[in-house]
C-alpha cells in the first residue's frame, strides 16, 4: 500500500490499483443471452405495471 504524510503529519493511504485491460466484444452466444435477458426483464416490468394498474 502506498502511504504519504502531509505537512501536518497526517497519513494518507492509497489502495493498489489493478492492472488495466481492454474489454472484449461479447460473442454471438453472449449477445443472444443479453437480448433474451432484456426481453424477460421487459416482460416482467410490463407485468408489474399492468398488475399495479389493475389493482388500483
Amino acid at each position: 500500500m502506498y502511504t504519504t504524510i502531509n505537512e501536518n503529519g497526517i497519513l494518507n493511504n492509497y489502495a493498489n490499483e489493478p492492472k488495466m485491460y481492454y474489454a472484449t466484444f461479447p460473442s454471438q452466444e453472449q449477445q443472444i443471452r443479453y437480448a433474451l435477458g432484456g426481453a424477460v426483464a421487459g416482460l416482467f416490468v410490463t407485468a408489474i405495471i399492468l398488475v399495479a394498474l389493475g389493482v388500483s
